[in-house]
């Protein structure tokens, strides 16, 4: 054991910066990660966003604090630079809830419907794709496709949500987050009934009796944009509880409030400062795709751009 792991945050803070610099690094952090890490980053943001922003940098290393599927997504938009994910163990349920072989089965079940995966998912789902999404564009790349039909994996969630907003046939696969799942309509009513004026924002992972209740319906991203732009001051934030640092940090003079108690992701909040620190110390755990799978998938990933690009 590294006598390292003793050192106090602040001295792990300092080292992570130096190391940085003697690796022209980059830190990304989701918004789901803790306020520590998300405190350290270059990046903080959506899965997407934040790969593309690190492709564009003249960074040799992409240190990923996130989930698995994640970093894979960095890693296909620049196979060059090493990719880090500081917690090994952290993966996602929601992309476990399909495998390769789950997913040939049904394409074979509906041979004409384009297959849309939601970037939460594997490098191999991605390659089997048609296309990508993500839940700030998978209505855009819905009606996009020529196909009548859309086999949408793995999120029912977001696949139910986009069937509200296109006249496309969605087939859903029964994926979910268990974190989203977590939430309770009596808890945002109960908020509502303490904070009649605030604004009730949801993520499209939640179920439909949540998203019922929503004013808005919103990605990450989106919720950053859309607090800035409200005049609202009060927000109810569906979503994993990492996001309201996130939010309080940009926006100190409104009020950001969760409605479900542990909301947490606890694959998001594995990685802690001691994690980012030995993953730059030893170029601990990058991430490694074969090629003819990263080319797929990133094929899937430009038609996503192409049909709809990022702003």
């Amino acid at each position: 054991m590294s006598l390292d792991i003793f050192l106090d945050d602040q001295e792990l803070i300092s080292r992570i910066q130096k190391l940085k610099k003697e690796r022209n690094a980059v830190i990304l952090a989701h918004s789901y990660e803790r306020p520590e890490i998300q405190d350290i980053a270059d990046y903080v943001g959506d899965s997407l966003e934040l790969s593309r922003l690190a492709a564009k940098t003249d960074a040799d290393v992409i240190v990923f604090c996130s989930v698995h599927f994640m970093a894979e997504t960095a890693k296909i938009l620049s196979p060059q630079k090493t990719v880090l994910l500081p917690a090994a163990e952290a993966g996602c349920p929601l992309a476990d809830m399909i495998t390769p072989t789950q997913l040939a089965i049904k394409k074979a079940e509906h041979p004409n419907a384009a297959v849309v995966a939601y970037v939460n998912c594997s490098a191999e789902i991605k390659a089997m794709a048609d296309v990508c999404c993500t839940s700030a564009n998978a209505v855009q790349v819905v009606d996009a496709m020529p196909q009548d039909e859309i086999l949408f994996v793995p999120d029912q969630h977001l696949g139910r949500w986009v069937q509200t907003q296109t006249d496309k046939k969605i087939i859903l696969w029964a994926g979910c987050c268990p974190t989203h799942q977590r939430m309770k309509v009596k808890d945002i009513l109960d908020l509502k009934q303490q904070y009649p004026d605030a604004e009730v924002i949801v993520h499209p992972e939640s179920n439909k009796d949540i998203c019922d209740l929503a004013n808005a319906i919103l990605s990450t991203s989106q919720m950053l944009r859309y607090c800035q732009a409200s005049e609202s001051k009060t927000f109810v934030i569906c979503t994993e509880m990492g996001m309201l640092h996130r939010l309080r940090t940009a926006m100190p003079d409104k009020t950001f409030l969760q409605p479900s108690k542990g909301l947490i992701c606890p694959n998001m909040k594995m990685t802690q400062l001691e994690d980012v620190y030995e993953s730059l110390k030893e170029l601990q755990h990058p991430i490694e795709i074969p090629e003819p799978i990263r080319i797929k998938a990133l094929q899937a990933l430009n038609g996503m751009l192409a049909a709809v690009p990022l702003k």
